[in-house]
């Protein structure tokens, strides 16, 4: 008999009539032959009502106890859930996280999942008996209580439906499913039918608020099939897999995240380890990274750029500001009034003018770039965060986002950088790093990648100003050159710094056309390096494991490689370094990961 997971957030059971209803869902799978396992949150606001009571006791409230707390909301709803059940005529039995054996590390507030047993929900089930489970709490090995932060319940129902190999884990929420940008700021965002791990990795990471990427990462490192479904009707909602098939519209949706910050070192030596420090103060902390920046230095000093959530900023700058006091040089800078907006697609790994069109619509709405970096299927940018809302409608809209996908047909199957039949070998090799795992969410390396077909071109003294970079990408598309790693950091008094890569043989004409170009821009500058290496480090999660970037600064630093370029994202860590350093670094680092 196959199991299904059906997770409920805490506006699904805010009332009795939302508990009866939620409840009356389980019993129909369990009608149609399922065994039903429910994961079940604190109701409503209660979190919110227990945080509100610690501050009233103490301002310093130790995560110990904040967990001993916020676990009772979630103890309150599955009781509640069973009740109904039992009203409603069948079976079922509530269970702490701790009742179940969701053994986690010893990080109060912020726990990750070691391991679960299966053998009292078996037992369960296969008396007839639904199991209704809290979510967001396990223990540790020393019998205390643990959460595991925000998405918590949603963890919870991807990690259960993972070792009991569930056919689908479903979460009921107050939407319809996944659509292609918040429909609350764009009325006519549409609901996606499909969408892969990847891409919703990348959404949840940049903002897409339906779903916390650690749950995605649960989902794909142990092929959890979920499902997003409306609580409120009885819509299809989204289906969230392995890549379809099919092949994938350019661009699936836009996400932002609007109360960002960002912090930058400036004047730091260019030179090996500088970034292993960094990271390392960073992770220390376990403050995770975005939007992972650095340029090609000058006069032999580079300046590093990264965002943080609003309320990892303190933590972020004493960090910072201690590799500052280490380094003996340089300094931090911040922005605070600045949002990401990012799009999405896994149609972005074979085709153009991705870029151009972003930074176009962009610019015809006078909104200016602060910051870029990109991944194989993803562009992020930061603008300022009064003209968050204006950003994500107008590049929403550019895209056609809110029509039917018509899937374009594929290009680039002739360049350097695409390698069709590369998916299924990762795949492989990341089932591989997985069966291997000691723990549940011990982090997934599968793949060390280099790449040494593209070349680099960077554009100093560009005025900072919206439509530059829109200028520049048009014309480099309307070539048919394929951009593939794009960065451009801060800028220094008035200048923005803008470089990125392009496949070896396309080099001569890209850089034809950017001098075409730049005749409308006096003071800029144009170079390039025909021969780089491209180091990728590909997993999943390795933005919120705080290590990843610690381990791969350190591990080139150690083997005396300076990095040249750097952006980051959920699966990816990419880094351009010199060209003939690139078999060095990459044995390296397979050696680091403990890849073959």
């Amino acid at each position: 008999m196959s199991v299904i997971v059906q997770k409920f957030g805490g506006t699904s059971v805010a009332d009795a009539t939302k508990i009866n209803a939620a409840a009356a869902r389980a019993i129909a799978a369990r009608k149609r032959g399922h065994q039903v396992v429910m994961v079940v949150s604190a109701r409503g606001k209660k979190t919110d009502e227990l945080v509100r009571l610690a501050a009233e006791i103490t301002d310093q409230p130790p995560p110990r106890e904040m967990d001993m707390l916020l676990a009772t909301g979630e103890q309150e709803s599955v009781a509640l859930v069973a009740m109904s059940i039992r009203q409603q005529g069948e079976e079922a039995i509530s269970l702490t996280g701790a009742q179940i054996g969701i053994v986690t590390d010893s990080t109060h507030t912020k726990a990750r999942i070691q391991e679960i047993s299966t053998q009292r929900m078996r037992n369960a089930l296969d008396d007839g008996t639904i199991v209704i489970a809290a979510g967001f709490q396990g223990m540790d090995p020393e019998f205390n209580i643990t959460t595991f932060g925000r998405g918590g319940s949603d963890t919870t129902a991807t990690a259960l439906a993972a070792v009991l190999k569930a056919e689908v884990c479903e979460i009921y929420t107050d939407v319809e499913g996944v659509f292609t940008t918040d429909p609350r700021m764009v009325p006519d965002a549409r609901k996606v039918d499909l969408i892969s791990y990847d891409e919703m990795l990348e959404m949840a990471s940049l903002g897409a608020g339906v779903m916390h990427a650690r749950s995605i990462e649960f989902a794909k490192k142990y092929r959890v099939p979920l499902r997003v479904r409306p609580s409120f009707s009885d819509g299809e909602g989204t289906l969230i897999s392995l890549d379809p098939k099919r092949e994938a519209p350019v661009v699936t949706g836009v996400a932002f995240v609007k109360n960002e910050c960002r912090v930058s070192l400036t004047g730091i030596p260019d030179r090996p380890g500088v970034l292993a420090q960094i990271f390392a103060k960073m992770s220390e902390r376990k403050i995770p990274l975005d939007l992972v920046v650095q340029d090609i230095s000058s006069d032999g000093k580079a300046t590093v750029s990264f965002t943080v959530p609003e309320h990892d900023l303190a933590e972020a700058l004493t960090a910072a500001q201690e590799s500052i006091n280490d380094l003996g040089t340089g300094q931090v800078l911040q922005g605070t009034n600045v949002s990401k907006v990012s799009v999405v697609g896994r149609g972005m790994r074979t085709h153009t003018g991705v870029a151009a069109q972003m930074f176009r619509s962009l610019a015809e709405n006078d909104i200016n770039i602060g910051m870029i970096t990109t991944s194989e299927i993803k562009i992020s940018v930061l603008v300022e965060r009064d003209r968050c809302e204006d950003a994500v409608r107008t590049v929403h809209a550019g895209f056609a986002l809110h029509q039917p996908q018509a899937s374009p047909p594929a290009v680039g199957a002739n360049h350097p950088d695409i390698h069709p039949g590369d998916h299924s070998t990762s795949d492989e090799l990341e089932r591989d790093v997985v069966a291997r795992l000691a723990a549940m969410e011990d982090i997934v390396v599968s793949e060390v990648q280099l790449d040494t077909s593209q070349s680099r071109v960077t554009i100093g003294r560009l005025p900072d100003e919206s439509g530059v970079a829109s200028e520049i990408f048009s014309a480099v598309a309307d070539k048919g050159v394929m951009v593939d790693m794009i960065v451009q950091n801060i800028s220094h008094e008035g200048n923005a710094h803008l470089s990125f890569t392009v496949p070896t043989e396309e080099l001569d004409d890209c850089l034809s056309v950017i001098k075409q170009t730049l005749q409308n821009f006096e003071m800029a500058k144009v170079s390039s390096d025909r021969s780089i290496a491209k180091l990728s480090v590909k997993g999943i999660g390795l933005r919120s494991h705080t290590g990843v970037g610690e381990r791969m600064f350190r591990t080139l630093a150690d083997a005396k490689v300076n990095v040249q370029m750097v952006n980051t994202s959920e699966i990816r860590m990419s880094v351009v370094v010199n060209n003939n350093l690139g078999p060095v670094a990459h044995a390296c680092l397979l050696k680091a990961f403990q890849l073959s």
